[in-house]
């Protein structure tokens, strides 16, 4: 029988390479994200592997959220695997100059988002006395760099509340785990300097970052466990990345 990956932010990034490969593993998918024709196009792709279901919402509307996981129908209500993959970064300004709608972002989409849609799933899991949650970090929630102010706070709470699902949840024997990565070659850049291109190719010059595939593989491995094993806080690097801020460019 089929396990059933809820994927938030499936849309682009990490959150859609997951979704490949769970799909192409036998997992049948449930597919969140804002953006519809997204959405339309990755479920045309995937249904040649498994069975798709799609839920379009923004995390950071709590009645959205609810409203939307409640009304999966019942072949996609037993969720066994939540990845809270979905978040941003917004801005790289000094604290003194921090943009407060970039700060309202950051905390709804990155830390609210996240505690609304693991509420939502939370008690189906604690119902049927099993589920695995994958929440994405960041090195960012492991080390704060200059200008990373808000986006770090974001992430530094969600290793933390990593942590507390996982002793909350234990009675129940729910896995939780994390994979913080380090510089992943994504959309993420371009959201982060709102569009601007040719900066966001900056910061991946000289690197052969991480791709979106990479961190994909590693959450079907940390998934494919035997039941047993949770793996509970995995960093991962491209091999240029020593640290969030000690890079090796080939220029």
């Amino acid at each position: 029988m089929s396990k059933i990956a809820l994927v938030t932010g499936a849309t682009s990034g990490i959150g859609k390479a997951t979704a490949q490969i769970l799909a192409k593993n036998n997992y049948k998918i449930i597919l969140c994200g804002r953006r519809e024709d997204r959405l339309t196009a990755l479920v045309k792709e995937l249904s040649e592997f498994t069975e798709i279901h799609t839920l379009s919402f923004d995390v950071r509307d709590k009645k959205a959220v609810f409203e939307s996981i409640n009304s999966l129908p019942e072949t996609f209500s037993k969720i066994d695997v939540l990845i809270n993959n979905a978040g941003n970064a917004h801005g790289l300004d000094s604290i003194q100059n921090g943009n407060l709608d970039d700060w309202d972002a950051m905390i709804d989409i990155n830390v609210k988002g996240l505690l609304y849609v693991s509420k939502a799933i939370i008690p189906k899991m604690i119902e049927q006395k099993s589920g695995h949650i994958i929440n994405i970090g960041s090195i960012a929630g492991k080390e704060v760099y200059p200008n990373g102010n808000v986006y770090c706070a974001s992430k530094h709470a969600v290793d933390a509340l990593n942590q507390a699902m996982r002793m909350d949840l234990n009675p129940y024997g729910i896995r939780v785990g994390s994979i913080h990565p380090g510089m992943v070659e994504t959309e993420f850049s371009e959201v982060r300097f709102k569009g601007d291109t040719d900066r966001a190719a900056n910061v991946y010059k000289g690197i052969e970052a991480l791709q979106p595939e990479d961190i994909a593989d590693i959450i079907h491995f940390v998934v494919s466990r035997p039941y047993h094993v949770n793996i509970a806080d995995l960093i991962v690097f491209p091999t240029a990345q020593a640290s969030a801020t000690i890079l090796k460019r080939d220029i």
